[in-house]
């Protein structure tokens, strides 16, 4: 029997992704130029990288794992058909398309882009708050084992634990009583990622640092940013978050204890930025004092700042950022630019849908 339908047709008609879709297919026909002159003007036909920016879209907001999964659910999953334009007779593209477009999409910082737009969209619409923001770093666990994490100076030091002859691959390593470090060490698989912990007497591992600015009205992301995991990155980078929106008007920055050091404070100020930061009260001085605690603003940021772990659990648990697919920081970067993408659309369907 012959039936004719399309994948529209059996999308329900309050499903929340037609919504973003709308929103989503309107950004990227304003970015139709940069994607005019990523094609190729030879050889055969390419993927649209619209339709792998969208794939990726649906990759973090249904956690799938890898590219491979989704090529595989994109064959019988009408759903993801619609969302991509895809005629049910269409065929599938390989796996492989999104390795190999991957660093055209890195060259024409598209998902940068992508990601900016959505935020300017919330901003057309009232949604973000213009002055008052917080900021916070988590880590990201590298693709990276630490069996890869040699010397630099590539000595043969690393022994199997059954001892004699070179170490098999997988083999076992033992560790015991070696010095480690990012200053004598440095991982095979990825030399960008770092070894840190998370806290005291907890396990070293290879991370990347995940660097969010969110706004303080809806919390919504307003820029997200991938950087090696070292002691100083949380506050380095969170100066470079603030540059992009303390130009014209004094702003406040609510952030946690880590953040509280002085020159850090003293960087703030200079950006004509309010330092609205968890005190230190045990141990130390704290480097700020009351003339910024004294005002109600301060206690109410001390509240709304921690909506920004909300973002760091939305990316580890349905994004697929607890642990990245990809080597490099730059890699990392563009998923975490769509990953924050995709957050910010759930947020603003459910704004809407509230309002």
């Amino acid at each position: 029997m012959l039936t004719l339908m399309s994948p529209a047709s059996v999308v329900p008609q309050g499903h929340p992704l037609r919504e973003m879709k709308v929103t989503t297919d309107e950004i990227l026909r304003g970015l139709s130029k940069t994607f005019d002159a990523m094609y190729s003007s030879t050889g055969r036909p390419s993927i649209p990288p619209e339709r792998l920016l969208k794939a990726t879209l649906l990759m973090a907001l249904y956690s799938i794992r890898s590219e491979r999964m989704f090529v595989e659910q994109l064959g019988y999953n009408l759903l993801f058909r619609w969302f991509l334009d895809m005629n049910l007779d269409e065929p599938v593209f390989d796996a492989s398309t999104f390795s190999k477009n991957r660093v055209r999409l890195m060259e024409y910082d598209v998902a940068g882009e992508f990601f900016r737009a959505v935020v300017a969209n919330a901003r057309r619409a009232g949604l973000m708050s213009a002055e008052h923001f917080t900021v916070d770093g988590t880590l990201i666990e590298a693709m990276a084992s630490l069996k890869s994490f040699k010397r630099k100076d590539d000595s043969d030091d690393d022994k199997p634990a059954s001892g004699g002859g070179k170490a098999p691959r997988n083999a076992l390593v033992d560790f015991k009583g070696e010095k480690r470090s990012n200053e004598t060490h440095q991982s095979t698989t990825d030399p960008e990622s770092r070894l840190a912990r998370k806290g005291f007497a907890q396990e070293a591992k290879l991370y990347f640092s995940g660097h969010a600015l969110m706004e303080n009205r809806n919390g919504l992301l307003v820029d997200v940013k991938i950087a090696q995991a070292t002691g100083y990155a949380e506050r380095s980078t969170a100066l470079d978050l603030l540059e992009g929106v303390a130009k014209s008007r004094r702003i406040t920055v609510a952030a946690d204890k880590g953040y509280d050091t002085r020159p850090f404070v003293a960087e703030l100020r200079k950006l004509q930025v309010t330092p609205h930061i968890a005190r230190h009260t045990n141990k130390r001085r704290s480097a700020v004092d009351g003339r910024t605690t004294r005002h109600p603003g301060y206690a109410i940021s001390q509240v709304v700042r921690k909506r920004v772990e909300e973002i760091f659990g939305w990316f580890k648990t349905v994004g697929g950022l607890r642990r990245t697919r990809f080597h490099g920081v730059e890699r990392t970067q563009l998923a975490a630019y769509l990953v924050g993408a995709a957050y910010n659309l759930v947020r603003l369907r459910r704004l809407a849908a509230g309002s």
